[in-house]
Formats: structure tokens, sequence, C-alpha cells
């Protein structure tokens, strides 16, 4: 079982930039970052192997966000630049047993609780 913690989330104002971070117990061999908007379904965001270190975004996070990961720690992290008030929303770390980098959730059996981010107007 690898269980995750996700850390970093706040409340930003519109152009700020904020970096999250999620510990694994033990490294699955892909993680991935995902949102959930009030009142909105789970979105992907990105995911990253961890071996290599090849990434998977959306077009979108491509433009302002980078995934990395630190193998050592078994840490992922989610760099977010230019954040605007559309990025609010609850941020979860996810692991997966495959290589392969999965844009759909239901792909990856570990969950962190999430991690709010706010992003003021």
């Amino acid at each position: 079982q690898v269980h995750l913690l996700e850390s970093g989330g706040g409340l930003v104002q519109a152009g700020d930039s904020l970096r999250l971070s999620c510990t694994a117990s033990t490294r699955p061999n892909t993680m991935g970052w995902f949102r959930q908007a009030p009142g909105k379904g789970r979105e992907f965001v990105a995911a990253i192997r961890m071996r290599d270190g090849t990434t998977n975004y959306t077009d979108a996070a491509k433009e302002r966000f980078k995934v990395s990961r630190d193998i050592a720690k078994r840490t992922l992290y989610l760099q977010m630049n230019g954040l605007n008030p559309e990025d609010t929303a609850v941020y979860y770390c996810a692991g997966s047993d495959s290589y392969l980098l999965f844009g759909d959730y239901s792909m990856y059996a570990y969950w962190g609780q999430g991690t709010q981010v706010i992003v003021s107007s």
C-alpha cells in the first residue's frame, strides 16, 4: 500500500506562483496531479514516470505548470506559475503501479488527501 501526503497549497493572488509537494511512503511507478474545482469532476493536470522523468500534461497545464520528482526523497512536485482564479481547486497527488502516463483518474490506485489552492483575483 502506498501512502501519499500532499503539501504546499494555500491562498494566493492572481499571477502568483505556488509549488505543491507530494511525498510517497514507497515509490509508485507513475505519479500524477489531478485537481477538482467546486462542483466539477476530477481533472488531470500532469503525470511523470518516476524512473526516467517522462512527463505528460494537458495542453493548458503545459503552458504554466511543471511536474518534477526527487527520486531519493520519493517526492513529486508541481510548480504552478501565473495562477489565475480558474486554478482554484483541491489538488490531488496520485500514484500508479503502471509505467503508462494515464490521464484517467481511474487508472491511479493511490491517492493523497488533497491540498487546497485558492487564487484570488
